[in-house]
């Protein structure tokens, strides 16, 4: 636990962060809201948040700040029961350390029940103004209530929560189960540093009903990483997963299941008929853990510390799917691989265990993106390249690439003052992005830029397939012109973020989210229209938007807002009409007088495409280099190892295995870097046939 000294420095730099971010117009409760809502979603938290801010001044009992979207886009069956989610924020506007006290929390929680309560009353209902976010979610509470079971209430705060508080039992609302949750300052804290997905996670198996789990050690005892061989009682896993719920999931295998999956009729047809069974008709559980503790006498596995389930999702939703309906599970049992992994070698080990356990659902290259190489050279480049200074300033910078939650935080974690001082020179707050971010930024120019309105996750997994198609046609596209006109549309988005809240019809609260993403995506459309390209290079150089570049957003923004606040007949809300491809084609139809001057800073699709070309041929240098390095840098005896599992494995052609036989004569016989571009070439392809050898991919 965090001590005094380092909860009030977090507390200080948390509340400076929200201050920093205000500044571009956006109200300091709402970008609390968001930087926390935004880390507990990649933390699995939960999956989406939704900004309401309702609070009524002639009521101070009834209040609502967010929702976890809609509870229908979890739902893996049409029948499967709902879980709806709340969320409640309590920013406090001062940098000192504030506790929280078990009366503000449980009042807290009581106007959450109190909106839920008057949702469910048409005459309260009617009387909200039907083009406001509390209406919206009033009226999805009511339309989904028949199917939702569970309510879980989320408290969110930079309070630390009282020392006296140490939890907050769960109660019945109207035959609903209600959970709670408090995020507070020390929560927080240690979420900013996790440098995995998510806060500790620990499973007792001597607690919440459950029994130690029998299990053989599959590895050497030596092993730094042990496998475990297990078998887990159907039961005790659905009272897991009901405890933790997606939590359990490897991230992006939990939204690829949400996104594709629905619950298997196979395993649910043998739960319920031929239960005895289901352990030799199963797959079972490929799962990962951080820590394991063990019996004395070796035999039961009595917690673990952070279970994430890498393959098995669909079984395990199945089994909890059985266990609400009432299915009986005591004769359901599964089986169970567990890794457990040291935390340095997560990063690298993780993915491929998810890559190489999924077969019921293949989960391909997009599902797992986020250790994709696409995102190690978009790092590198953030790391390598300097931004030119603003006018008016002498100061050179670069954008700080997220490729994994937390790193920001972890650059800094063990500097002194001075050196923070100089890493924050250099790394602006402002300037850094996540993976979201990015497919956020780059989607929202393209053809179908309404689909950014689903929500970031999802966003992002869809749009992970894109970039991945395009790095497997040709990865030379992702290079420093691209990087550069990443950033450019970086600063376009969020400077449509300052300027939108700005405009006299905007109302505090408003659809700020997606009035940004129709608004840049109809200037997109509009550029591709009279056939000319966006200049993003010149925005790159000056770090900034001309004149005639914001005028040009507001020009957008006052053209969408009347589209975006009258839906279309059949449409019950405005953020639901955000995400349709009708909204969409109302914006793309838009005409918008656009001033002369932004019109001439526009340039022609051949200027475009020749920076493109110039930029393509410098990666493609900057590649074989690359693949030289990589070759050479691995650890001894490594190439000697594969070049055997070829000849056993039957794999690889003949140049390629003469290519893998000069690596493995190094140091006397250097590879060239035409032999290294096949060498890495047949890396890539063999991983996918189970070569159990990795090459370590550093960063410059």
């Amino acid at each position: 636990m965090a001590d005094d000294t380092e909860l009030g420095q977090y507390a200080q730099e948390l509340f400076q962060s929200v201050c920093a971010e205000a500044e571009a117009g956006e109200y300091k409760e709402s970008v609390f809201f968001r930087m926390v809502t935004d880390d507990l979603i990649d933390a699995g938290e939960f999956d989406d948040a939704v900004y309401v801010n309702y609070q009524p001044a002639n009521n101070v009992r009834v209040r609502v700040d967010g929702y976890c979207g809609d509870p229908m886009d979890s739902a893996a069956e049409e029948d499967e029961p709902l879980t709806l989610g709340l969320i409640i924020s309590e920013f406090v506007q001062e940098s000192d350390v504030v506790t929280l006290t078990q009366r503000e929390m449980g009042s807290a929680f009581n106007k959450l029940l109190t909106f839920v309560n008057n949702a469910l009353k048409p005459d309260w209902r009617s009387a909200l103004e039907h083009t406001s976010s509390e209406y919206e979610l009033a009226d999805l509470i009511a339309t989904r209530w028949s199917r939702i079971t569970k309510i879980r209430l989320y408290l969110i705060t930079n309070k630390k929560l009282s020392n006296r508080i140490d939890g907050k039992h769960a109660i019945a609302f109207q035959n609903r189960q209600v959970s709670y949750s408090v995020w507070d300052l020390r929560r927080l804290l240690a979420l900013s540093h996790s440098t995995k997905e998510r806060e500790v996670l620990r499973v007792d198996f001597t607690e919440d009903g459950l029994h130690p789990l029998r299990a053989l050690l599959a590895s050497s005892p030596d092993s730094p990483n042990p496998v475990y061989l297990a078998v887990m009682p159907g039961e005790d896993l659905a009272r897991i997963y009901d405890r933790w719920g997606a939590r359990l999931l490897e991230q992006n295998v939990r939204v690829f299941l949400q996104a594709r999956s629905k619950v298997n009729k196979g395993i649910k047809g043998t739960l319920e008929h031929e239960p005895e069974l289901f352990f030799s008709f199963n797959n079972g559980l490929t799962t990962t853990a951080d820590a394991v503790q063990i019996s004395e006498d070796g035999n039961y596995i009595l917690s673990m510390d952070n279970l994430q389930i890498v393959n098995g999702g669909q079984t395990t939703a199945s089994i909890y799917a059985a266990y609400r309906a009432g299915c009986d599970l005591s004769k359901v049992f599964v089986q169970m691989k567990l890794n457990v992994i040291q935390p340095s070698d997560v990063e690298e080990l993780v993915p491929q265990i998810s890559r190489f356990a999924n077969t019921q659902n293949k989960v391909s290259e997009a599902d797992l993106f986020s250790n994709h190489p696409f995102h190690t050279r978009i790092q590198a480049l953030s790391q390598r390249l300097l931004a030119p200074a603003k006018e008016g300033t002498f100061i050179q910078t670069k954008w700080f690439y997220e490729r994994a939650r937390g790193q920001y935080g972890d650059a800094q974690a063990y500097l002194t003052s001075g050196e923070k001082k100089k890493f924050l020179l250099q790394y602006p707050k402002n300037q850094k992005f996540t993976k979201t971010d990015l497919a956020k930024y780059l989607r929202v120019w393209e053809d179908d830029a309404y689909r950014v309105n689903l929500g970031a996750q999802k966003n992002f997994v869809e749009y992970a397939k894109v970039l991945t198609d395009r790095w497997a046609e040709d990865n030379t596209q992702f290079n420093e012109y691209f990087f550069h006109s990443l950033i450019a549309k970086k600063i376009v988005f969020n400077t449509a973020e300052a300027l939108i809240p700005q405009r006299p019809w905007y109302e505090a609260g408003g659809y700020r989210a997606p009035l940004v993403v129709l608004s840049i995506g109809l200037i997109g459309n509009s550029v591709r229209d009279v056939d000319k390209r966006v200049d993003f290079e010149r925005i790159w150089n000056e770090q900034q938007l001309d004149e005639p570049w914001r005028e040009a957003i507001c020009q957008a923004a006052d053209a969408v807002n009347p589209v975006l606040m009258n839906p279309a007949q059949g449409y019950r809300n405005i953020s639901e009409w955000a995400k349709k491809q009708r909204c969409w084609d109302k914006v793309r139809s838009l005409h918008v007088d656009w001033n002369d001057a932004w019109l001439a800073e526009l340039i022609s699709p051949d200027a475009e495409r020749s920076r493109e070309r110039e930029s393509g041929r410098v990666q493609r240098d900057d590649n074989e280099i690359e693949n030289q390095r990589v070759v050479v840098n691995q650890k001894p005896g490594f190439w000697e190892k594969v070049e055997k599992w070829l000849v056993v494995e039957g794999e690889g052609t003949e140049k390629e295995r003469g290519c893998v036989h000069v690596a493995a004569s190094m140091p006397s016989k250097i590879p060239t870097e035409k032999q290294c571009a096949v060498i890495v070439g047949l890396m890539h392809r063999i991983e996918n046939a189970g070569c159990p050898f990795h090459m370590v991919m550093t960063l410059q």
